[in-house]
C-alpha cells in the first residue's frame, strides 16, 4: 500500500499550495495501479510546526531567513518526521528546507500544477 499526503488548509481537504506552511495534511492510501488504483482517507494530521501563524497560514510566504538556523530547521524537519511512512507528498511549492525535511525521510515530492484545490481530485490526476 502506498501512501500519499497532500497538504490541505482544513477538514473539507482543501488544498494548500505551500506545503511548508500548510495548516494540515491529509493521507491517503493507495491501492490498486494505474486505472485501477483506488484512494482512501486515512487520517487528518496537524502541520506539528510551532512558528507559524495556523490562523492566518501565508500561501506565498517564502522562505528568506538565515538557512543555518537549526532551530528554524527543526521546524522543517517535524514536519517530516510527522509524515514518516508516507511514500509522496504532492506540493505546489515548497522551499529547500521544506523539501529537505520530507526528502529525507524518504518521502518523493510530486509536483501539482494542476487548477484543482480538491484533494480527491489531485489525486486522480
Amino acid at each position: 500500500i502506498m501512501k500519499i499526503a497532500i497538504p490541505v488548509k482544513d477538514e473539507n481537504l482543501t488544498f494548500f499550495p505551500n506545503a511548508g506552511h500548510t495548516p494540515k495534511f491529509a493521507v491517503f492510501s493507495m491501492t490498486g495501479s494505474s486505472m485501477f488504483k483506488s484512494f482512501k482517507f486515512e487520517e487528518l494530521k496537524t502541520n506539528p510546526r510551532t512558528d507559524i501563524d495556523h490562523e492566518h497560514p501565508e500561501e506565498e510566504h517564502a522562505c528568506d531567513h538565515d538557512h543555518d538556523d537549526q532551530e528554524h530547521i527543526e521546524q522543517h524537519n517535524k514536519m517530516g518526521r510527522a509524515l514518516t511512512g508516507c511514500n509522496y507528498i504532492v506540493v505546489k511549492t515548497a522551499c529547500k528546507n521544506t523539501a529537505k525535511s520530507f526528502t529525507s525521510e524518504g518521502i518523493k515530492l510530486v509536483k501539482y500544477n494542476g487548477e484543482s484545490f480538491a484533494a480527491d481530485d489531485i489525486l486522480k490526476e
